[in-house]
């Protein structure tokens, strides 16, 4: 049993950071009761995202808050902070923090002490150098992104129907998406979905009005559901009137404009960057191990390679795929490992602390499922391929089962069942992006963005 008061730090709040503390709450309930063990949970949201539903809060059919997961409730014997890691010295079991109050205080950074570390900061959007992608595009990684995406795109409807200039309105209603992975398909497809409903609301302006432009560099999009099932998707797409293009790059979005590799130019108000993801900057302050692309070197039993007392799975981590026929294969950084890896890692410091041997993470891939809007979707799993209404079903099934808490499961479900009874909400609610610019105009003062201003299209 422990002897000594263990301090068990966790960097990050995502799928790793909170099922991992989550599984040393359960496994160590005894040594937490007794003041054996200290969780220490350092996460720059006060909450956890569930990733998968992003698409779905964007198109409006679960609600925003229903998307995250408090992690202080869920957490309960967990010490939160709000704040981030910005470099770590594992030689001296220490990390450097910046949190809501050094910045109020004014007095810089914090250090913290720890006797296990667990590195699972997830990965921030890959971006290239692109002229104007910092400008004008918005990502789609976090709840405030997708919710601020969804209003965007309403606006965009609003200026087309209200303008008299036909090339502030083919602005307005080009969406430009660029990667084809789950994230810009998925989003694609429910707000594509979302779009065409509302336009049933406006008077002059029709679905075949609007343009959505899928850009992916490679030669296919959805890898992971199978060459077949990605065909499928493109088909899926361009009949919808979707202009997927492959084998193709954005290679500007200045002035408003997006660029094509192939030559194609397209005045455009919205462009959301999905193509890809990269290691969180906090791996690179540290003494530990990185491979070739920046991510830890890991081990089957999620300990870092070369060192002791330092765990890290998720996209934080290569983890040797033990399943995989070829030597050398790392796990996929997705969500279906993480949730796994979390529950290994968590009873393998466990183990740790009372002197047990460690667990091996082996978990064969099972498959994958996309939707692509109301009722259509595709599927591979275990082998078996899926499309349309019976994919789109196993997706919800599947995602249902894997949020956390029964608290958001029956919210969620109750709200799916509610948006098949009832019609689509289609307000933008833009204006709470600026919560405080009424007030300031009230006041006699000025509008802190100006129209002009805004590099988005947001009112």
């Amino acid at each position: 049993m422990v002897k000594e008061r263990a301090r068990i730090l966790v960097v990050g709040g995502g799928y790793v950071g909170m099922y991992t503390a989550l599984r040393l709450q359960r496994r160590l309930k005894p040594e937490l009761g007794r003041g054996e063990v200290e969780i220490t949970v350092v996460t720059p949201d006060p909450y956890m995202t569930y990733q998968p539903f992003l698409p779905e809060a964007a198109a409006g059919s679960i609600s925003p808050r229903h998307v995250v997961v408090p992690l202080r409730r869920v957490l309960s014997r967990c010490r939160v902070i709000i704040g981030e890691a910005t470099a770590i010295d594992h030689a001296k079991r220490t990390a450097t923090l910046t949190t809501l109050a050094t910045a109020e205080e004014g007095t810089g950074t914090e250090q913290l002490s720890y006797d296990e570390l667990v590195l699972a900061p997830g990965s921030i959007a890959r971006t290239l150098p692109i002229p104007g992608l910092a400008e004008h595009a918005i990502g789609f990684k976090t709840v405030e992104e997708a919710i601020g995406l969804r209003n965007h795109v309403i606006e965009q409807m609003d200026i087309a129907s209200s303008t008299r200039d036909p090339a502030i309105r083919d602005a307005a209603l080009t969406f430009v998406f660029v990667g084809g992975g789950y994230a810009g398909v998925e989003a694609l497809g429910e707000l594509e979905d979302m779009a065409r409903y509302a336009a049933r609301y406006y008077h002059n302006v029709r679905p075949e009005d609007m343009k959505w432009i899928l850009v992916e560099a490679s030669d296919r999009i959805l890898p992971e559901v199978g060459e077949d099932m990605g065909r499928y998707t493109v088909t899926e797409l361009r009949r919808r009137n979707i202009d997927v293009r492959l084998h193709t790059r954005l290679e500007s979005c200045a002035d408003r404009v997006a660029v094509l590799s192939d030559g194609a130019r397209f005045p455009t108000r919205t462009v959301v960057w999905t193509a890809g993801v990269k290691p969180h900057p906090v791996l690179a302050a540290t003494d530990l191990p990185l491979n070739a692309r920046g991510r830890l070197k890991g081990t089957p039993e999620l300990t870092i390679e070369g060192t002791t007392h330092a765990w890290a799975a998720g996209d934080a981590a290569a983890v040797p795929d033990v399943t995989a026929a070829e030597p050398g294969t790392d796990c996929a950084p997705n969500a279906q490992h993480a949730l796994r890896q979390a529950k290994v890692l968590g009873d393998n410091i466990a183990h740790t602390l009372r002197g047990e041997p460690l667990e091996t993470y082996a978990h064969k891939y099972a498959g994958s499922v996309a939707s692509l809007g109301f009722h259509k979707g595709v599927a591979q799993v275990y082998g078996r391929k899926l499309k349309g209404y019976p994919a789109w079903f196993m997706h919800r099934v599947y995602h249902l089962s894997r949020v956390p808490t029964f608290n958001r499961k029956a919210r969620v479900l109750a709200e799916w069942t509610l948006s098949g009874l009832f019609k689509r909400e289609i307000v933008s609610l833009g204006s709470l992006e600026h919560p405080r610019a009424e007030f300031e105009l009230a006041a006699g003062g000025k509008h802190h963005l100006n129209p002009g201003d805004d590099t988005k299209g947001s009112s």
